[in-house]
């Protein structure tokens, strides 16, 4: 899932300076999830900046924003409301926001910070255990990923900071990492020292250049 916070109310304004007509774009999944962009936020926002004096021409929530052609067509559907807009306000993520933007010849505004690739442990609590980086090393670390969750970085055992009762350093609210590799590796039956052999080479970064893509033909379904 893909985590954002929304941006200040006066933020928002400043962006929208010079648009008197906005229509505004949410997202039916991940910003739902996040309560930035559900149906109740955007509703919510319509009626704040419809109090700032804004004129809000329609709003809509997609299923799902950042399927281009999918946000496209739904677009179509509202082009009228769109139309009459000066400009459109999104409240998903940067991939939602652009995917608007490739689909309308109006400005495009983000009302969202993107943050992280998250995992979701309950609603509401979100936190990022993996950093996309292109070059997977959970087998080697019992399903736990040091380079992310490890402030940073270590990949060859706990550095020097690691508190009496298991926390970082850096973070105290957080569990050491490797602390946490440790003890997912003895209840698999796996030892934490056979990793004393292992050297890592530099990491190869070219291996996630941006702008990243994965390009392929669907599986045929019946």
């Amino acid at each position: 899932m893909i985590i954002t916070e929304q941006k200040p109310f006066e933020e928002i304004l400043e962006m929208l300076v010079g648009f008197d007509s906005v229509f505004i774009v949410g997202c039916g999944e991940c910003a739902t999830e996040c309560q930035t962009g559900g149906e109740y936020e955007v509703n919510e926002m319509s009626q704040r900046l419809t109090d700032a004096g804004k004129t809000i021409t329609g709003t809509l929530v997609p299923d799902v924003t950042c399927q281009v052609l999918d946000a496209a067509r739904v677009l179509r559907k509202n082009r009228e409301a769109v139309n009459e807009a000066d400009a459109i306000i999104v409240f998903a993520c940067g991939a939602g926001a652009q995917a608007v933007a490739e689909s309308v010849d109006k400005p495009v505004v983000s009302g969202v910070n993107t943050l992280f690739l998250g995992d979701t442990i309950r609603h509401g609590q979100f936190y990022e255990w993996c950093s996309a980086c292109g070059d997977c090393v959970l087998a080697d670390f019992a399903g736990i990923c040091p380079i992310t969750r490890c402030p940073k970085g270590q990949m060859h055992g706990p550095c020097g900071g690691t508190t009496d009762d298991g926390k970082c350093e850096v973070n105290p609210d957080n569990d050491c990492v490797w602390v946490l590799i440790q003890e997912r590796m003895e209840k698999i039956g796996k030892d934490i020292t056979d990793l004393a052999a292992v050297r890592y080479e530099p990491r190869d970064y070219s291996i996630h250049q941006q702008p990243a893509s994965r390009v392929f033909e669907p599986r045929r379904t019946k």
